[in-house]
């Protein structure tokens, strides 16, 4: 099963006419018209967050600071 994390979007309206008085091209036309109103006002998309790039090369390597000697140089020996 592949993932989808952050991916998630609200689902999308079913649009269904039932009045039974309108013709079938008139039920089309509502249905397009809810459609365009839908996709006319739908919220913009927000730009993505920028990562630091020492933090997206540490995440990149899987890096922890509690691998890191207390020193700062290299991993940490026997913990």
């Amino acid at each position: 099963m592949a993932s989808a994390n952050g991916k998630h979007r609200p689902p999308r309206p079913s649009i269904r006419i039932e009045a039974t008085s309108a013709s079938p091209e008139e039920a089309a036309a509502i249905a397009a018209a809810l459609e365009r109103f839908l996709v006319e006002t739908a919220p913009a998309p927000q730009a993505a967050v920028q990562v630091n790039p020492w933090q997206r090369a540490a995440l990149r390597e899987g890096i922890a600071s509690r691998m890191i000697e207390p020193s700062g140089w290299g991993p940490a020996v026997g913990r």
